[in-house]
């Protein structure tokens, strides 16, 4: 690795570090998450140096955009989406000023499923569209179309990521699966239901309830 880049990766890494531990750890899930999107689409990875900036930008955003509230004890809350204008305003914020910004085309889209997964309010009924079949299909089960998703087949404020062990979670989808054959599933696991990606969810779970 060139000096030079070494340098600002430690220097990404202290800035991270002065912002405490959660941003570490963040940055870890949300990198992992990042650079599996990229590989499994044919993209490149980004370089360390840059996914030191990204993610670094991305906690800060995050941070000052607010986590959701927590759910009360008995009550149910209600799937919510983030509007558009308010995405693109916060998917801005992360790449000014950076160099990232040459990378947008292919950064775009996590970037915007990172933001909502971490900022969308949270409920407890998942709104089944993993399973919603419409002329014998399944989107979300078509692996062409999940590459695409960062979080599977699920979407990405699911509840049943935190709900859900993995083993739990890979036979309530596999008891749903209609397109392709369950082959498909089991061969392609890693992209249709992301372990990396409830990581990521058990970790915004917590910082939700630490806010």
């Amino acid at each position: 690795m060139p000096i030079s880049e070494e340098f600002s990766r430690e220097a990404h890494q202290r800035r991270l570090a002065q912002l405490g531990g959660p941003a570490l750890a963040f940055a870890a899930l949300a990198g992992r998450c990042l650079q599996r999107f990229l590989v499994q689409n044919g993209r490149s990875p980004l370089p360390e140096r840059l996914l030191a900036d990204y993610t670094a930008r991305l906690w800060t955003v995050v941070n000052g955009a607010g986590w959701p509230r927590p759910l009360r004890p008995a009550e149910a809350g209600a799937p919510g989406e983030m509007p558009a204008e308010r995405v693109a305003g916060l998917m801005a914020e992360v790449f000014a000023g950076s160099e990232l910004s040459g990378r947008r085309a292919e950064l775009d889209t996590p970037t915007r499923q990172l933001l909502k997964a971490c900022l969308q309010p949270e409920f407890r009924q998942c709104r089944d569209s993993y399973r919603e079949v419409v002329a014998g299909i399944c989107r979300r089960q078509e692996l062409g179309h999940v590459r695409e998703r960062m979080s599977g087949s699920h979407c990405v404020d699911c509840p049943y990521w935190t709900a859900l062990s993995p083993e739990q979670h890979a036979r309530l989808l596999a008891r749903a699966w209609v397109s392709g054959g369950k082959d498909e599933f089991a061969g392609h696991q890693e992209i249709f239901l992301p372990e990396d990606f409830r990581a990521l969810r058990v970790f915004v779970r917590g910082q939700i309830r630490a806010a």
